[in-house]
């Protein structure tokens, strides 16, 4: 469908088709539809801009990615289709393996992932083995890359599930998440939220990456230190209702 640009919803469509697309392609569930449908609703009510408590989440996160000692980036459906130059590019600047994870899982699906991710500038991708697991998680989501997940201190999960975010918790990670719904299990359990939608945050975190690279890690750290993710999710929902 073709949407011209004076349409006042344009962006949002534009959005909603990458979705479909993905789905035609084979890297998104039909489930992601739904899943964005919700995220989008969210979205509509934060007046689709990119607030000052994102902002703060944004410099914790660019601050966490930069101290870790092991990041990763998991990857699912619905980031690989709305996001994909930009997790190839985050994976190349902090540096960060992506690794892909997906709850309606199939061989099939994972390697059109992964080959959508390299297309589209990534370079080192993994894929989950069923030789390895993590604890807590009933799913087919346990399953992680042994030199991915598995070893990792921080896990950038963008769009993600709530149980796995908490079992990635309770493996000892920390989690910085990017979920429009500040009530949603993954906003309460991240130890980072932000609370935007991922095409407006995913370019802004690569920005700040890149500005905060030249920060030793005391002031880094000083940066998460100071950071309250219960304030933030607090200011979402008061935005929300607000507007």
């Amino acid at each position: 469908m073709t949407v011209p640009k004076s349409h006042p919803r344009y962006e949002s469509l534009r959005i909603r088709d990458l979705i479909v697309e993905g789905v035609e392609k084979g890297i998104t569930s039909l489930h992601g539809l739904t899943a964005h449908g919700r995220g989008e609703a969210f979205d509509y009510l934060l007046g689709e801009k990119t607030h000052d408590f994102a902002i703060k989440s944004i410099e914790a996160a660019a601050s966490m990615l930069l101290t870790a000692k092991h990041p990763v980036i998991s990857v699912n459906g619905n980031a690989a289709a709305l996001v994909s130059k930009e997790l190839g590019r985050l994976s190349k600047i902090i540096p960060a393996p992506l690794e892909i994870n997906i709850f309606h899982a199939s061989k099939k699906r994972e390697l059109k992932i992964k080959n959508h991710l390299i297309e589209n500038c990534a370079e080192r991708v993994l894929l989950p083995n069923k030789k390895y697991q993590i604890k807590f998680l009933d799913s087919n989501r346990k399953y992680v890359n042994p030199n991915g997940i598995l070893e990792a201190d921080v896990v950038f999960v963008p769009l993600e599930d709530g149980d796995r975010t908490e079992a990635l918790i309770k493996n000892g990670k920390k989690v910085i998440t990017i979920d429009l719904n500040p009530l949603s299990r993954t906003s309460q359990k991240a130890k980072i939220t932000i609370v935007d939608n991922i095409v407006r945050a995913m370019p802004l975190l690569m920005k700040t990456i890149k500005k905060f690279e030249k920060y030793d890690n005391n002031k880094l750290e000083e940066i998460i230190k100071n950071y309250n993710n219960k304030k933030v999710l607090e200011d979402a929902l008061k935005t929300i209702k607000k507007l």
